[in-house]
């Protein structure tokens, strides 16, 4: 089954050309089922790109997948056109008025990881997203710094800072291989990391509730699952495309930023080279496991019952 998003949202085309199955609202209308909802609050400041890269992950599940894209309420974006964001983004404060449910959330990343969470200017309605979480979304995800708030609001949890950028794709330990989330996964595998931060697994591990699903020896744990939350956390990056990492590094040696060439990413760790995608086929277990999951416990009637 495809995902159902705007036909003149960019990713329609960019899905349809690599072979996602995609609906428009018409073509959804005529078909006899209940797709689920699924939001993308959307906090990266180049919106399109991270548009594509999940609607990629969600849409290619058996499925039928309605996607709502979410911003926070006052926080302007520079990175993407206005026009953009007023056809296709919806401010939270809209979502938590007009007492609506979703299957599924997923809250991304943002480059502010430098900042305390008191300091992010929109902290205090990220808090209420977690708590509206709680009686509105059946399942949310939290991507990296957002991953990272959400189990600091729920458990206390803090980040730390490193003395250098995590950067690079990285060898992950499956800890769990009987977890319906990891089903399919090999006993390891690389994913993309991209952060100046870290959780640490024993203050993971301290806290109630929480299990490591996912976890690296060079850079730490990264998939945290939080039963009591309906949660999961991952602080690294599977939804990247190919040349993300290149894009990064690129950018900062054009702005003579200090950094390290992403390690494990190019042959030979040679930026001349084309980097290799070695993750793309766990990207698409992960998020379609947690596909899976929501369809097999979501409730049918969304408004009827509690999350």
């Amino acid at each position: 089954m495809p995902i159902k998003i705007p036909a003149d949202l960019p990713a329609y085309n960019v899905l349809t050309r690599e072979g996602v199955m995609v609906m428009d609202e018409d073509q959804a209308m005529r078909q006899d089922i209940r797709p689920l909802r699924i939001g993308l609050l959307n906090l990266m400041p180049r919106k399109i790109q991270t548009e594509n890269q999940f609607a990629r992950l969600i849409g290619a599940t058996p499925l039928q997948i309605e996607l709502s894209l979410i911003r926070m309420s006052e926080h302007k974006t520079r990175n993407t056109a206005a026009a953009h964001m007023q056809s296709f983004y919806r401010p939270f404060s809209d979502i938590l008025a007009s007492g609506e449910k979703f299957d599924g959330l997923v809250i991304t990343g943002a480059p502010i990881e430098h900042l305390d969470f008191e300091d992010v200017t929109y902290w205090q309605e990220l808090r209420q997203v977690f708590d509206w979480t709680q009686t509105h979304v059946h399942s949310t995800f939290g991507v990296c710094w957002g991953g990272m708030a959400m189990i600091n609001h729920f458990h206390g949890v803090e980040k730390h800072m490193l003395d250098h950028k995590a950067f690079g794709c990285f060898r992950h330990l499956n800890m769990d291989a009987t977890s319906p989330l990891l089903r399919g996964f090999s006993d390891d595998c690389v994913i993309p990391v991209s952060r100046w931060t870290e959780m640490r697994k024993d203050e993971i591990d301290a806290a109630c509730g929480l299990k490591t699903l996912l976890h690296s020896e060079e850079v730490g744990p990264c998939l945290v699952e939080d039963a009591d939350h309906r949660a999961l956390y991952i602080f690294n990056h599977l939804e990247y495309d190919s040349g993300t990492l290149k894009q990064e590094y690129d950018r900062d040696i054009a702005a003579k930023t200090q950094i390290n060439v992403p390690c494990n990413y190019y042959p030979l760790d040679d930026p001349s080279q084309p980097p290799q995608n070695r993750w793309r086929s766990h990207a698409h277990l992960l998020y379609g496991n947690w596909i899976n999951e929501i369809y097999q416990s979501t409730p049918f009637d969304l408004h009827g019952n509690e999350p």
